[in-house]
């Protein structure tokens, strides 16, 4: 395992600001903690792939965010492992077109879950339906957020000289 340098760092830092930013920029428009959710900043969850580092900033941008959550503490707990866990399976992706992926199934459950959890209020006779449904909504705002915005990003990324220093010699075999 390579150390987490000042640069990884630095660039954690920046994710998890730049998440947390964009998730409250689409609260304006009831947009990040609804059912339909459609969170702008999800996008940046395909980072990972190109940006190992991004991890922990993906982690601690949605955790920031979702303190503000209308779901309390069980967003903010399972929302915020969802995140963690899509990122670290999205940095051991190999190809590009998979890296939104694991956002979109991680928060189609999880995130899908949280708020049927909530709708519901616990285990009753209409979770399973407030689940699905949820998680199907949830699942929609993920694939428009990741597999468009996202894809937008790992396309454009890569060619911008100053960034492409930074992405890992071995992710960019892969672009």
């Amino acid at each position: 395992m390579r150390k987490f340098s000042v640069r990884d760092l630095t660039l954690a830092a920046m994710v998890a600001a730049l998440y947390a930013v964009m998730s409250y920029f689409g609260n304006i428009f009831g947009l990040t903690f609804l059912g339909i959710q459609f969170r702008f900043s999800e996008a940046l969850c395909v980072l990972p792939f190109l940006f190992p580092a991004a991890v922990p900033g993906l982690f601690v941008g949605c955790l920031i965010t979702n303190l503000l959550s209308p779901y309390g503490l069980l967003d903010i707990v399972v929302g915020s492992a969802a995140t963690l866990l899509a990122a670290l399976w999205t940095s051991r992706l190999k190809n590009r077109w998979l890296a939104p992926l694991p956002p979109v199934i991680c928060n189609t459950v999880l995130v899908g879950f949280t708020i049927g959890w909530a709708e519901a209020g616990g285990f009753t006779a209409a979770f399973p339906a407030a689940w699905a449904v949820n998680g199907l909504s949830v699942g929609l705002g993920e694939l428009g957020a990741c597999y468009v915005l996202g894809m937008l990003l790992l396309y454009a990324l890569p060619r911008i000289k100053s960034v492409r220093t930074m992405i890992p010699e071995g992710r960019l075999k892969v672009v």
